[in-house]
């Protein structure tokens, strides 16, 4: 099989020309991922189509484009559209109310919504019926704030060098938020403590957490990418720090 894609935690083969296989190294949430997909396929999301599963794998419909991140690395100028667009795509999800079956993470009081908790450039691809979302090991149910909160915090964490991309990143941040309807500050904090747990961070990403979860706990505290734009809060979104 040709590998296609690694990701942190699953290998991607070709199958053929319609089909890929996913692969975690280790046992992986695939039954509760297939699940999911299948059910935000029915509601009208856009996912890949889930063929068969076992405990470490996943057969899914091959996507045909690159990804959202591909294209920003060709084409920077569309930085703010596709910014705006990743928001729409929060927005789409947090419409749908979660089922019971998937699991709380960052719950409310009531009146959860289905959460991807990585839904960051390169879990989209970019195919000719619109974007398509992959990568759903990480979905929850719970406060749509905290999903929008992770985008912002594993955007401006990441480990990228250049003052190029470092400027670029600010502008995909001001894009998320202009295009998303809902405002992440009041969980900021609690994600980037939350992000300091993943063992596949580089040493310059939990460097850059831990100088976050330094700030302090109010709302929009700290919240800046390393650009210095700011990453949350709602009509202040988009500024630059001072």
């Amino acid at each position: 099989m040709e590998l296609i894609a690694r990701g942190r935690d699953a290998d991607v083969y070709a199958l053929d020309e319609s089909r890929v296989l996913r692969r975690y190294r280790h046992r992986g949430p695939t039954g509760l991922e297939s699940r999911l997909m299948t059910h935000l396929a029915a509601c009208g999301y856009p996912v890949p189509r889930v063929y068969e599963i076992t405990e470490t794998d996943m057969v899914l419909e091959r996507l045909a484009g690159p990804t959202m991140l591909d294209v920003l690395a060709r084409r920077p100028w569309r930085v703010g559209s596709l910014g705006r667009e990743l928001g729409r795509l929060h927005d789409r999800l947090h419409a749908l109310p979660a089922p019971e079956w998937l699991p709380k993470r960052f719950g409310t009081a009531g009146g959860d919504r289905v959460l991807h908790l990585d839904l960051h450039p390169g879990n989209v691809i970019l195919t000719r019926r619109g974007p398509v979302v992959i990568d759903w090991c990480n979905a929850g149910a719970g406060d749509p704030a905290a999903d929008v909160a992770m985008t912002m915090v594993t955007v401006g964490s990441a480990d990228v060098p250049g003052f190029a991309f470092r400027l670029g990143r600010g502008l995909l941040l001001r894009g998320i938020r202009s295009g998303c309807r809902t405002d992440p500050s009041g969980r900021m904090q609690e994600v980037v403590r939350v992000k300091l747990d993943d063992p596949n961070l580089t040493p310059a990403e939990a460097a850059w957490l831990r100088r976050h979860a330094a700030v302090g706990d109010g709302p929009g505290v700290g919240c800046t990418d390393r650009s210095g734009w700011l990453i949350c809060g709602g009509a202040g979104a988009g500024t630059r720090d001072r």
